[in-house]
Order: structure tokens, then C-alpha cells, then sequence
């Protein structure tokens, strides 16, 4: 054949040409490299390459696909991919499609937590039947956690402004390490056994952790300790980790937050809306008493009127009538003393809870700037000498300075 009698391709035909003999060659594969040059796009979609030692190659996610990563992969980051190897026409480069994503190395965990979480599925320990309601108003509230973790702080902090009037009982253990779940599940049985004793009145426990990468939370993927939370006879709120983070006792928990301090939102009422609420309540209550009383004042005004046309001794009846509109008077003036009684009760217990009242019995609270922000000191230990701090007490506030720390 001569050289004029070959058919000619062009750029594209010869592109397409590749692209679809690359997808007939191959099937979907897993591909292992450190990411580079990624970019997320507005659109949601991801563009990147993979390299090692010996090459590298450009890939793409499209946002059906990355939405289920689990978390925003960076440049430098070792991963596993699984994708369509392909060619893109208009540029004329191999690339990946990739469909899913995992951290290098995490394939045998994840493989782990999925068989268990099968296997618990069948056991029905994720029904929403087997859940329980958590109480809209706790007597007092439990935390599962390390005192030296982050999370305690931010859940702490969150308890204090929504619900200062709740006791919190710490129950503290690891979060992380092999030693981890053994001294949750204690955690948890040292709490129930205090309640069924009597020593404290938890109605509900915060299980948190701050985030981290699927090692630093697999204490959380624990078969044991998912069966200590369906057992725990104290309803249990997860907090573990960010948005992204999924554990196994997310599934078992009673109810699962975004991250721990949107357990301990979910967990406290705020006492702002409490009062409110309480308001609004007395206001209805008044209302309707008011209503009650004009309806029957009416009806005995009907009653008097039909008396005095239809029987023979009109001065015996209306003396008649003038007895039970007294003893009727009477009678409603004592329960409205009983109800005015009770919303004085109420006032004086929401009374009892007011800090002003605390500080009036002679204590102080030391505030420190943080972030822009007062917060109260809880331990000496971040108390620092030379140090600014104010000094709230029950007729106002003082700057002081510490020079001298002891204890």
C-alpha cells in the first residue's frame, strides 16, 4: 500500500481511537500514590495527579463521587483510588476517573468496620425501634471522654452558656490506643452503677472525641463497646470526631451528633427558652382562668335573671342567688391564690437558679479574656502571675492583676 492510499487521521479520531481502546483494555483498578496539584473546583469537582517514584499520572473525581470520601484529600497525601483508566480527547493525556478514595493503607480497616457493621445490622442493634428518646430536660448530664481532650473543653464551654443550671458529672477515659474501648465501656458501667445507686442523677451521656484519621477514632469501631452503648441503661448521645467521621458507635448510640459540641446542643435545653417558656405558660394559664370566670359569671347572671321572672318569692331567691355568688366569689379566689401560689414556687425555683445568687452568698467568679471572649477560670492551674483578670462579684466587677501564685 502507498503512502497516499493510508487512510489519514486526524488529531481527534486518533485521540478517540486511544481513549476507546484504553477502556476496552481495562477494568476498574486500584491505583496507590501520593496526591499533587489538587484543586477543588466551585463546580465540586476534583482534579489532581498520582505519583511516586517512578511517574505520575493526572485523575479526576467528580462530585457524585467525592461527596462519600469522608474527608478533603491535600497535596503530599498517600491514597488508594479506584478507577477507569481513560484518555481525555481534547488535551490528549491518560488519566483516571477515579470512583472512590480511601487513605493509603486503610483498605483492612475498613474492610473490618464494614463486616462488623453487617454483622450488627442483622443483630439489630442500628433500629430506630431499639433507640431511646433523650430527655428534654436533664437533671444532670454525663460525659464519656479524656480530661485531656480538646472536645472536653468545647462541650464544657457549650453546657456552661446554653444550661448553667445542670450538673455535669465527668467520667474520664482514654479515646485512643488499644486500651481505648475497655475503659469507655468502664466509663459507661461506672456511670450506670452510680445512677442505680442513687450517688448521682445523670439522664444522659455524651460519648465525645474530637476528630482525627480512621486509626485515631477505630476505638470507637469496638465491637464490645457498641454492645456496652445498646445495653447502657442511660441514653447515650455520640459526638466522635467532625461531620465526616463515621463510627460503629455512631450507628449504636441513641442519637448521633455532627461533632461533640453539637451533642452537648442537643443534649441541654437553653435556659432562655425555658423561661420563656414558663411565660408564656402562666400568661395562658391567667387567660384562661380570666375566660372561666367571665363565662360563669355570665352564666349566673342568666341564671338570676330567670329566677327573678319565674319564681313566686323573689326577695328569698335573690338572697338565694346572693349566697352562691358569694360562696362561688370565694371559691374561685382560693384557686386563684392556689394558682398564683404555684407560679410563685416556680418563680422562686428559677430564682434559685440565677448566678446572681451565688455571688450574693459571698463567691466570686475570676473571668479571663480568651479569643476575644470572657470565659471563667475552672482550675488554679490557669491562673499565670502578672496576669489581668476580672473579678465578678454580686455588686460588680474588679480588674485585678496576680503577682503571687501559690497552692
Amino acid at each position: 500500500m502507498s503512502e497516499i492510499s493510508r487512510e489519514i487521521l486526524s488529531v481527534g479520531d486518533l485521540n478517540r481511537a486511544i481513549a476507546s481502546s484504553l477502556e476496552e483494555r481495562f477494568d476498574t483498578v486500584w491505583v496507590s500514590g501520593e496526591i499533587s496539584n489538587f484543586k477543588a473546583y466551585d463546580s465540586g469537582h476534583w482534579y489532581f495527579s498520582l505519583k511516586d517514584e517512578e511517574g505520575q499520572i493526572r485523575g479526576v473525581m467528580f462530585r457524585g463521587r467525592n461527596s462519600q470520601v469522608g474527608f478533603m484529600p491535600q497535596s503530599g497525601d498517600l491514597v488508594e483510588v479506584a478507577a477507569n483508566l481513560g484518555f481525555y480527547v481534547p488535551r490528549g493525556d491518560i488519566q483516571l476517573t477515579v470512583q472512590s478514595m480511601r487513605r493509603a493503607g486503610m483498605g483492612g480497616l475498613y474492610e473490618a468496620f464494614l463486616k462488623l457493621k453487617a454483622k450488627l445490622v442483622k443483630e439489630g442493634l442500628f433500629d430506630t425501634e431499639r433507640k431511646r428518646e433523650i430527655p428534654t430536660h436533664p437533671r444532670a448530664i454525663g460525659i464519656v471522654t479524656s480530661p485531656q481532650a480538646a472536645a472536653l473543653k468545647d462541650v464544657l464551654s457549650t453546657l456552661a452558656r446554653r444550661a448553667p443550671h445542670i450538673p455535669i458529672v465527668i467520667y474520664p477515659t482514654l479515646v485512643q490506643g488499644p486500651d481505648a474501648p475497655a475503659g469507655i465501656i468502664a466509663a459507661l458501667s461506672a456511670a450506670a452503677n452510680e445512677v442505680a445507686k442513687g450517688k448521682t442523677e445523670v439522664d444522659v451521656i455524651l460519648l465525645v472525641r474530637g476528630g482525627g484519621s480512621i486509626e485515631d477514632l477505630w476505638a470507637f469501631n469496638d465491637e464490645k463497646l457498641a454492645y456496652a452503648i445498646a445495653q447502657s441503661p442511660i441514653p447515650v448521645v455520640s459526638g466522635v470526631g467532625h461531620e465526616t467521621d463515621v463510627t460503629i458507635a455512631d450507628f449504636v448510640a441513641d442519637l448521633r451528633a455532627p461533632t461533640p459540641t453539637g451533642a452537648a446542643e442537643m443534649a441541654a435545653p437553653r435556659r432562655d427558652h425555658m423561661l420563656q417558656e414558663l411565660e408564656a405558660i402562666g400568661q395562658v394559664l391567667l387567660q384562661r382562668v380570666s375566660q372561666r370566670v367571665e363565662r360563669e359569671a355570665q352564666t349566673l347572671d342568666q341564671l338570676a335573671l330567670r329566677l327573678s321572672h319565674a319564681l313566686p318569692n323573689p326577695d328569698r331567691m335573690r338572697e338565694q342567688i346572693s349566697n352562691w355568688q358569694q360562696r362561688l366569689n370565694q371559691a374561685w379566689m382560693v384557686r386563684l391564690e392556689g394558682w398564683k401560689r404555684n407560679e410563685g414556687h416556680y418563680q422562686s425555683q428559677l430564682e434559685m437558679l440565677n448566678p446572681q445568687r451565688t455571688l450574693e452568698r459571698g463567691y466570686a467568679v475570676i473571668l479571663t479574656q480568651e479569643n476575644g471572649d470572657l470565659q471563667a477560670v475552672r482550675n488554679p492551674k490557669e491562673l499565670k502571675a502578672n496576669a489581668s483578670y476580672q473579678v465578678r462579684l454580686a455588686e460588680g466587677d474588679a480588674q485585678i492583676e496576680l503577682s503571687k501564685i501559690s497552692g
